[in-house]
């Protein structure tokens, strides 16, 4: 069986594969800080639930090397406001449509797409404050 996407060469693709591919995975996050990990790319729903201000952080490239066109999908279901920004600022570009391009915050049941572009540079559209 396929686990996770992409698949390769002599993976046999079965009708179970190909039904998971329309639900998403759950990563549910509980505190106050999250580093995004390699096992959150393709139909990984990220859900972030606390009262408190809190925060997703994007690793740089050197620390957890996603290829180019990963999207990270996050959703925050709790009522403190959620921050999507990067572990290390200099390295990693993290840009939105948000009061704060480099910081987007997300609302409760607001969420967001992140799209790397390049080696060390993020794209964060959607629901973003």
């Amino acid at each position: 069986m396929v686990v996770g996407m992409p698949a390769v060469t002599g993976d046999i693709f079965t009708a179970a594969d190909y039904n998971s591919l329309v639900a998403f995975t759950l990563n549910a996050q509980t505190g106050t800080t999250y580093t995004t990990v390699l096992n959150d790319q393709y139909q990984v729903l990220i859900t972030q639930s606390n009262a408190s201000a809190n925060a997703i952080k994007i690793p740089t490239n050197a620390s957890v090397a996603f290829p180019i066109g990963t999207v990270l999908t996050i959703l925050n279901i709790g009522v403190g406001a959620c921050t999507i920004s990067a572990v290390t600022p200099g390295t990693t570009t993290i840009l939105s449509a948000g009061t704060v391009p480099a910081a987007p915050t997300l609302a409760q049941y607001r969420s967001a797409a992140c799209i790397k572009t390049g080696t060390d540079a993020w794209y964060v559209v959607g629901a973003i404050g």
